[in-house]
């Protein structure tokens, strides 16, 4: 009977590129809190069916549990073979993991191997791969020359960052990673957040793909992200970084605030509410006034006062304290809002370090 190859994490990592596919055969739930890079889910048991199978399990006995999750994941492969494998051709080298390596994985991969498809299984499944990116963030960070883009809020950094990324050049954006902005204010509706173990799996394999001889930029960041939390590891390389302020005077860092967060205008109320998160910083008092501007539409007048009284002076704070280099940090001007000034920026942030 032909069976499916079992390879090692070790082995997956040198082996990448040569499968076709990755195919995670847990619960969408499981799928969902965080993957190997690339997989398509095909769950052999949906989210419901494994609570009804671990419950069985507990309260009647594994025989049982067993039969009837054989039966589950026997009708389950067959739909997912009759829509996705179909038209595969005998070539087609598909990886398959689940949580330990173990059933739910098996149990697909015996099948396609019978089939003929040349099929590997991942040992230790998913549980060895999260061991492994685990230990990795320990050591990955260090070998990297990190260039920190520095500057008050509004001056542009993120549209430096994807200046520098469509430039060629080695770029950690942690705020596309995290999907959020890193303050009170930066969620972005309709963009949940990864899950810590997701936000740290994309760290991972956007460091894997970089060049240690080369310098990877970043822009400063506290630890948390949003929920998330930036691995101590990389955290503290970064904060030796050298570091580049950006100079954008108040008024284009005003406008460039209200083009990236346009749903600030559009969803009145959701300010709103994110302000009244401010209040044990800022106070009732001014919290009040920054609503009536917003209620307002008093955009400019918002965004100014939130600048100058709450974002600069905790910036200015935690720069001074988190970033070593920051004191001889090389200044680079972002002059307007427009594409052209944001590339003309990012051209004099990559040779004002040479």
């Amino acid at each position: 009977m032909k069976q499916p190859r079992i390879i090692t994490v070790d082995q997956l990592l040198s082996q990448w590129q040569s499968f076709d596919t990755i195919l995670d055969a847990r619960t969408p739930a499981e799928y969902a809190e965080d993957c190997l890079p690339g997989a398509l889910n095909a769950p052999v048991l949906s989210d419901q069916q494994r609570i009804d199978i671990g419950t069985l399990y507990k309260q009647v006995s594994a025989f049982e549990a067993k039969k009837r999750g054989a039966a589950l994941s026997a009708r389950n492969i067959a739909d997912y073979i009759e829509q996705h494998c179909i038209d595969k051709p005998r070539e087609w080298k598909p990886l398959i993991y689940c949580w330990r390596g173990g059933n739910r994985s098996g149990s697909l991969a015996i099948v396609l191997a019978q089939i003929g498809f040349p099929v590997s299984q991942l040992e230790g499944g998913y549980k060895a791969f999260r061991t492994r990116v685990l230990a990795d963030l320990e050591t990955l960070p260090q070998p990297f020359t990190f260039t920190v883009l520095c500057g008050t809020t509004g001056s542009g950094k993120s549209r430096v960052l994807q200046a520098l990324a469509n430039l060629g050049e080695q770029v950690l954006d942690l705020e596309e990673l995290a999907h959020h902005r890193g303050s009170v204010l930066g969620p972005i509706p309709d963009h949940p957040q990864p899950s810590q173990r997701q936000f740290e799996t994309r760290i991972w394999s956007t460091l894997k793909h970089f060049d240690p001889s080369r310098p990877v930029y970043v822009e400063c960041e506290s630890k948390k992200v949003g929920n998330v939390r930036v691995p101590d590891a990389l955290m503290d390389r970064v904060r030796q970084g050298r570091c580049i302020t950006l100079q954008t005077d108040l008024d284009t860092r005003v406008a460039l605030l209200r083009q990236d967060y346009p749903h600030w205008q559009n969803d009145p109320d959701w300010l709103r509410n994110r302000l009244q998160a401010l209040v044990a910083t800022a106070g009732h008092e001014r919290v009040d006034a920054w609503i009536t501007l917003a209620t307002n539409g008093q955009w400019n007048e918002l965004v100014s006062d939130l600048l100058v009284t709450h974002y600069d002076p905790a910036y200015t704070k935690s720069i001074a304290r988190n970033f070593i280099h920051q004191s001889s940090a090389v200044a680079v001007p972002l002059t307007g809002t427009d594409a052209q000034s944001t590339l003309d920026c990012a051209h004099a942030v990559r040779t004002a370090l040479a």
